[in-house]
């Protein structure tokens, strides 16, 4: 039998979004990359057919857009299985017409792998098909490569919009059961706005961010902020899940060099990206920047072996002995567990190493302090008190590791917004904290 070129392989696989779809089976688990790599016509081919298939499971962190398959009435055609939750997800799954599963970002690939979560599709977005026959899934290689090598069939919609990243983010044509084109532009988010609040926090963060420091830069407005006030550092490195346009900025201003990196200096190390059209053309064919899988990236082993190893992640709300609740609000899901963990537990292990949770002290226009006593009843608890080290607010930086319960109480007291603090040292001493 002779041999196939790749472009004959490609040419022979190549089919329309709504044909892709008669590639699933009853009962089937689909997964679907992070962000801006959820591939918009395979999804809405899925969402138009949902009614002529059954019991299909769509699994994804962070999903973005409300497409069609977001629909209560027709759950048991197609269900979102949560890995997070966005704002696409979040009415479903506090509703309880979408699942979800927690789960340490990092340690998705395993559960994929050892299947617990189960991969029989990929849809994923991918870059065009270079001359040896591979595609790179370089905004989210996340847990999708892991799903890659279990799943049944594997259907990339090719985008030239889409980057040809550097890092084990590549698909053979081989491993591809069908290739779906489109063209429309990758999904942009641009920078937040940054409030007064938010700028104080991230003046704290930034002052304690050394020279020669790598980040790991969490998603939202506050880290974000930390970003915008670092233009007078040195010799940064980046070793992050998510690469958005804040570090491309850094890059700009040659903050970030890599060069002071203890593991793999010189090189950005991402699993997903999720930016502007700015940063995902600074993307393509860029040597300076790895993609790899969340279970590389967010290992706390391998994260920890860059020294000064700097974490930046929010939370919701955090109780008097340090545990953070980032991810409901009291048992209404919100986001998810995400890679905070992972990144906290890193930046402990790293020498120098420091792990930063940042929110505002108060939230509902100042009625409530996001500082309390104990957690709100039902609230899921994501970094836990073992794991703490650095919460700060707009009022001040608590460092908690190594402390007591009852001197944790009072750092976190002393951050805490004044109209709120006679209460909590009065909460604090009801449960024997001061």
């Amino acid at each position: 039998m002779q041999h196939q070129t790749p472009q004959a392989l490609y040419e022979g696989k190549r089919v329309a979004a709504h044909d892709a779809v008669s590639l699933l089976r009853d009962g089937d688990c689909i997964i679907v990359p992070s962000g801006a790599a959820e591939p918009p016509a395979l999804l809405t081919a899925l969402s138009e057919r949902r009614r002529e298939l059954h019991d299909i499971k769509v699994a994804q962190i962070l999903a973005l857009r409300k497409y069609g398959y977001f629909d209560c009435e027709t759950t048991h055609h197609v269900r979102h299985l949560a890995l997070f939750f966005g704002g696409a997800s979040r009415a479903a799954g506090q509703a309880g017409w979408a699942d979800f599963v927690p789960a340490y970002f990092s340690e998705i690939p395993a559960l994929i792998e050892r299947d617990l979560v189960p991969a029989d599709v990929v849809f994923s977005l991918a870059s065009p098909m270079d001359e040896h026959g591979f595609f790179s899934l370089s905004l989210g290689a996340d847990y999708t490569m892991a799903a890659v090598a279990k799943a049944r069939a594997v259907i990339l919609e090719v985008n030239p919009n889409v980057p040809f990243a550097h890092g084990q983010c590549h698909v053979h044509i081989d491993q591809v059961a069908a290739v779906v084109e489109s063209s429309e532009p990758v999904f942009e988010v641009g920078l937040p706005k940054i409030g007064p609040v938010q700028e104080a926090i991230a003046g704290y963060v930034a002052e304690m961010i050394e020279d020669g420091s790598t980040l790991q830069i969490g998603y939202g407005g506050i880290p974000d902020a930390v970003v915008m006030q670092l233009s007078h550092k040195r010799d940064l490195g980046i070793h992050t899940e998510m690469i958005g346009d804040g570090i491309l900025k850094l890059v700009e201003e040659g903050v970030v060099t890599n060069r002071r990196k203890t593991f793999m200096p010189g090189k950005m190390v991402a699993t997903f990206a999720l930016g502007s059209k700015k940063l995902y053309d600074f993307m393509h064919h860029n040597p300076m920047l790895e993609i790899h899988p969340v279970s590389f990236t967010n290992d706390p082993y391998i994260a920890g072996q860059n020294d000064k190893l700097v974490a930046i992640n929010a939370s919701l709300q955090v109780d008097l002995l340090g545990q953070c609740g980032s991810e409901s609000i009291a048992h209404l899901p919100y986001s998810g567990t995400g890679g905070q963990v992972d990144f906290v537990r890193a930046a402990n292990r790293s020498r120098g190493g420091k792990a930063f949770i940042v929110l505002p002290s108060t939230a509902k226009d100042g009625t409530i302090s996001r500082i309390v006593p104990t957690l709100t009843q039902g609230t899921h608890v994501t970094t836990g008190k073992n794991d703490i080290n650095y919460v700060v607010t707009e009022y001040g930086v608590a460092q908690l590791r190594g402390k007591s319960a009852r001197q944790r109480a009072e750092a976190l007291i002393a951050i805490a917004h004044p109209d709120f603090r006679a209460e909590l040292r009065r909460a604090a001493a009801a449960i024997h904290l001061c």
